[in-house]
């Protein structure tokens, strides 16, 4: 794995804790779906210490990422996380809507992304 690879799944892995924060509690399902991301991104505990510490700071903001592909893993993520505690926050969903229009992803894209992810 290149360096730039790396750094991109760091990214990923520290914007899905930034949404896992969101609604200012981690629950249990959260923390298993952060720890189950971190493995399936080929990262290690050092890497989901350090995302978290950074989620956890006051400059933890989602960085958005700049192909359509990352856009859409990142969103994907997103809508995993907030649905993995069974509530929608409504932080969680003004942080995942903000993500989506800065990134100019269209309402029926999201529409489908939600559908994808969720097996509907």
């Amino acid at each position: 794995m290149s360096k730039d690879e790396i750094s991109l799944r760091r990214l990923q892995l520290r914007n899905l804790v930034v949404m896992a924060f969101a609604d200012g509690q981690l629950g249990e399902r959260e923390v298993h779906l952060v720890a189950d991301r971190c493995a399936d991104l080929g990262l290690d505990e050092y890497d989901l210490q350090k995302a978290v510490e950074f989620g956890l700071s006051d400059d933890a903001s989602v960085e958005l990422p700049e192909t359509k592909a990352d856009q859409h893993e990142l969103l994907r993520d997103m809508i995993r996380m907030m649905a993995a505690d069974g509530h929608l926050d409504e932080s969680e969903k003004r942080l995942f809507a903000l993500a989506a229009a800065k990134m100019s992803i269209s309402a029926a894209e999201v529409q489908q992304l939600v559908n994808e992810t969720l097996g509907k």
